[in-house]
């Protein structure tokens, strides 16, 4: 498998165009058309993976956290980044990350943690706007049906969980084709009136070029009319952090403890306990603390994430509890994800999830 085939099937479900502004996912270092002859998962790139990835002629690593997210204007090795950036060219060995792009999709990072926790009836805390266009074109009635299905396939008309979505009207068009045109219908320089339906079909707009180009090869005329509207709706199914349900409320102190045990945590920084019972949970992965002020909007118990402040635990302001398990903690499991991922779709890949523990923080 090459490099960009393997980032094919990541992108699929968690596409870069997903990554927030500031991040840096996708391929950093080495080129797509890199034959892999093995890739090593790990949450960060650190040097001791990057030994790791040399002894077992791993030329791929795989990891969450870009190993660049700034530019570098030298490669003196007096910084962390740049020696390890300078060895992995020196062993050719290429670097990919699949980031905030990861932490956008439902299917993501924070389903491992409620998958870990067991919670049900999930949903995205922070839903994305704007994302959605809708697309609108006219076709014979005839053929509607397979210009509709073409957009479909390219991957239009999905509605949280429904999928082939779309609105058709019947009406009429009219043209004239000039001198030079070569009409599906209608003679030159005559006025041709074609009983057509009207096609609207919503998208995501990182699927824009492809679902144009399906709607383009397939429609019958030779000046396809279409319009494009931008949207404001959320996208349900795209955004950050999650909700979801304990099935049976719990204590919440034994609640806390489950949560430090099965993430391993060296300690659980957490506001008052507000109430004996917990049920609703929201969770994300890393550093969730712009996500507060979301988790007390939908009522949830406890908000689990790592990296709060001092400061920013006051904003719970006795309305749910805010646990601080880490940010290693909270996205180790992104390791298996990325695993999982792969191995669904090419089950004998040489692929393996790192040995190194890369928490850069110890507890006493």
């Amino acid at each position: 498998m090459k490099i960009y085939e393997l980032a094919r099937i990541i992108e699929e479900l968690a596409p870069l165009a997903l990554q927030e502004t500031y991040d840096n996912a996708g391929l950093i270092i080495g080129s797509p058309d890199w034959q892999i002859s093995g890739a090593l998962i790990t949450l960060d790139v650190t040097e001791a993976v990057i030994e790791e990835a040399v002894k077992t002629k791993s030329n791929l690593i795989i990891a969450h956290h870009p190993l660049i997210f700034k530019g570098l204007k030298k490669l003196t090795g007096k910084h962390p980044v740049e020696r390890m950036v300078a060895n992995c060219i020196k062993n050719d060995i290429a670097i990919y990350a699949a980031h905030t792009n990861l932490d956008n999709i439902f299917t993501g990072v924070n389903a491992m943690i409620c998958q870990k926790i067991g919670l049900i009836n999930r949903q995205i805390l922070a839903a994305k706007s704007s994302m959605l266009k809708k697309i609108v074109t006219f076709c014979p009635v005839h053929l509607a049906g397979k210009v509709r299905n073409a957009m479909f396939d390219a991957g239009a008309g999905h509605i949280g969980q429904y999928d082939s979505c779309s609105f058709n009207l019947s009406g009429q068009g009219t043209f004239r084709a000039l001198e030079g045109a070569d009409p599906f219908v209608g003679e030159i320089d005559k006025l041709h009136v074609e009983n057509e339906t009207r096609i609207e079909i919503i998208y995501p707009l990182y699927k824009e070029s492809q679902i144009i180009s399906a709607m383009l090869e397939t429609h019958p005329y030779e000046e396809v009319a279409y319009d494009i509207y931008p949207l404001s709706n959320e996208m349900k199914n795209i955004g950050a952090g999650m909700t979801g349900e304990l099935e049976i409320p719990e204590n919440a102190i034994d609640f806390l403890k489950r949560i430090k045990n099965i993430f391993g945590a060296g300690c659980v920084k957490h506001t008052a306990i507000l109430n004996e019972k917990v049920q609703k949970i929201a969770v994300c992965g890393g550093s969730g603390s712009f996500l507060i002020n979301d988790a007390i909007r939908v009522g949830a118990d406890v908000f689990i994430t790592g990296d709060i402040k001092y400061h920013e635990f006051f904003d719970a302001d006795q309305k749910m509890i805010i646990a601080d398990i880490g940010h290693y903690e909270s996205e180790q499991f992104t390791r298996e994800l990325l695993m999982s991922i792969i191995k669904k779709k090419n089950p004998t890949f040489a692929v393996r999830i790192s040995g190194i523990n890369t928490n850069p923080i110890q507890y006493i």
